[in-house]
């Protein structure tokens, strides 16, 4: 189905699916190995507040991208993580992005160590599959300080890659879904009440990623979340500004493509940005089918 609004906005929602398909060789994302992952990370881990712990994270993340093969490196002064396949060449790459640090003195189980378990579960399943196009991986510091790790990275890091970027899937709170399936409210205030059920990923993409969106749609993934897309177009952060508030948003003001994913965050989750933000609120089987479905449109080929 689909809304439109002002011409600058569509909203497209898919229903939920079951089954467990084994990926291309047999990998496929493992929920106990997500709960591992926010469980290690998921400590205090603010840029200045809780240094120490920043800099171990961003340390393990790098760890975690080399045992699976990728040739690593720390970017800027914030110590972006980037994460590029071995002979990746001068084409075009995929990324997985996610920040690695949280709000002051607060777990960020869901904000934002979900979206590394994701990330990191992605760069797993991937590994030694020879996707095309290639996949890399970027983790952000500083985004709880105005983005600052991402834009330092679109300023300066990505004239230094040795490879074209193509789309950017910035992973921003994936881990939290309501049992109860209450409707909230969205900033989007459109959107009709059946959609607000929060159990759905939500995918936001813009002029330059809408096609990517489109596709993600279509995927005969299975089992995958319910998905809510917002398809964009125009200076649409102006009317709405949570529309801005994560690392995709440096990319799409370079113009780059890039897809927010994520599950609403503050609008869903009651503990955000508070210290009951603990890896046990999340949804492992959410989180699982969320990177069931990552999998598969990072390697989907491009539309014709």
């Amino acid at each position: 189905m689909s809304l439109r609004c002002k011409s600058i906005m569509w909203i497209r929602a898919r229903a939920a699916s079951a089954g467990v398909p084994p990926g291309r060789d047999g990998a496929v994302p493992c929920q106990a190995r997500l709960r591992r992952w926010v469980e290690h990370l998921a400590v205090p881990r603010h840029l200045l507040a809780n240094a120490g712990n920043n800099a171990w994270v961003g340390d393990e993340l790098a760890a975690a991208f080399e045992r699976v093969g990728l040739s690593v490196r720390l970017q800027g002064g914030y110590r972006n993580v980037v994460a590029l396949p071995r002979g990746a060449g001068a084409g075009p790459v995929t990324f997985v992005a996610a920040h690695y640090d949280s709000v002051p003195d607060c777990p960020g189980a869901d904000d934002n160590a979900s979206g590394l378990a994701v990330m990191l579960e992605c760069a797993r399943v991937l590994a030694g599959t020879g996707a095309a196009p290639p996949v890399g991986f970027l983790a952000f510091n500083a985004e709880e300080d105005g983005l600052l790790g991402s834009r330092d990275f679109v300023a300066h890091g990505l004239s230094t890659l040795p490879c074209r970027v193509g789309v950017t899937h910035v992973l921003e709170m994936v881990g939290f879904r309501d049992g109860a399936r209450t409707p909230r409210d969205l900033p989007l205030p459109w959107v009709p009440e059946r959609l607000k059920v929060p159990d759905f990923i939500g995918l936001v993409a813009n002029r330059r990623s809408n096609a990517v969106v489109d596709r993600a749609l279509r995927l005969p993934v299975s089992p995958a979340p319910r998905v809510m897309a917002l398809k964009t177009w125009g200076e649409r952060h102006r009317l709405v500004p949570d529309l801005a508030r994560s690392d995709h948003f440096p990319f799409w003001c370079s113009g780059h493509p890039a897809v927010l994913w994520t599950d609403t965050g503050e609008f869903r989750n009651p503990h955000y940005h508070h210290p009951s933000d603990t890896p046990d609120t999340l949804d492992y089987a959410f989180r699982r089918d969320v990177a069931g479905l990552l999998c598969s449109v990072v390697t989907a080929p491009p539309a014709r």
